[in-house]
């Protein structure tokens, strides 16, 4: 990919997201948090191609995905009002509607286009396929880490707020009850991911992006949640009775561990595992 394909799309997304300012104050708020959310996730991207040794090509195709990401966000939300997918439609597919509407990758390579639009359509699939028809699965697990990553900060701003301040988006509706759902605890002790279904309350939710852990892709990835203490910040945030406090703690072990490891090699040309996502 060339840099003036990346600048073209930066000036695309500016433009774009200006569309959406004709909108209610709360509407608002929950449009900038995902353009910031954007922003953010173009720079842990950045972060994470640097620490994973990416080439420059590599690095921008990159960026272009994560400037993609969640285009279908924007519409989304003016359509119905929240980021739930489940109560409207796949952000991710809409995602790709917006870029073939705008002909945002129609001078690209059909190489490169093909690996954006997947990377786009299955970053929040929470059972990966198999294989795909682009060559590599790196930037689909470079994007589900980057999104991750800045999810946590947008949950722990969320909650630092004032309820009356807070996006009303954000959330998905979940009751702000002090309880935990005894399944999620247990999900979350096995090292598995939490699934959205099994969901009750908002401490169920925190527990899931908790869980999120093991499902990390990069050494950098761990080392950036690392150091940036979102874990235990959200943690704190949750009723901790002995399971809970058990369950977290094995989380905060295995970034640990992961962060330590020595380098890994790359992601194979096409995957054969399945991870677990939301």
């Amino acid at each position: 990919m060339e840099q003036t394909h990346l600048d073209d799309l930066n000036r695309w997304f500016e433009k774009y997201i200006q569309t959406y300012n004709d909108i209610d104050e709360d509407g608002f708020r929950n449009i900038q948090l995902k353009v910031e959310h954007t922003r953010k996730v173009c720079e842990i991207t950045a972060l994470l191609a640097a620490g994973e040794g990416l080439t420059a090509g590599e690095a921008r195709i990159a960026a272009a995905v994560a400037l993609l990401h969640d285009v279908g966000r924007f519409p989304q939300f003016r359509r119905w009002r929240t980021f739930r997918d489940s109560d409207s439609d796949n952000h991710a597919r809409l995602g790709i509607e917006v870029i073939r509407e705008q002909g945002l990758l129609d001078r690209f390579p059909e190489t490169e286009r093909l690996i954006i639009e997947e990377a786009v359509r299955f970053h929040n699939l929470l059972a990966l396929p198999l294989r795909f028809k682009s060559p590599t699965s790196l930037y689909i697990r470079l994007i589900r880490d980057a999104d991750k990553l800045d999810i946590w900060r947008v949950f722990l701003d969320c909650f630092r707020q004032p309820e009356e301040l807070r996006p009303s988006a954000v959330t998905l509706g979940f009751p702000d009850l002090p309880e935990v759902t005894p399944a999620c605890v247990n999900a979350l002790a096995a090292g598995r991911v939490i699934r959205l279904e099994d969901i009750r309350v908002l401490n169920d939710f925190k527990l899931l992006q908790i869980s999120w852990v093991y499902d990390l892709n990069f050494r950098s990835s761990y080392r950036l949640l690392q150091q940036r203490g979102h874990i235990a910040a959200l943690a704190a945030t949750i009723p901790l009775d002995e399971s809970v406090a058990q369950a977290v703690a094995l989380a905060v072990a295995t970034i640990d561990r992961h962060a330590r490891r020595p380098s890994a090699t790359r992601p194979p040309t096409n995957m054969t595992d399945k991870k677990e996502n939301t």
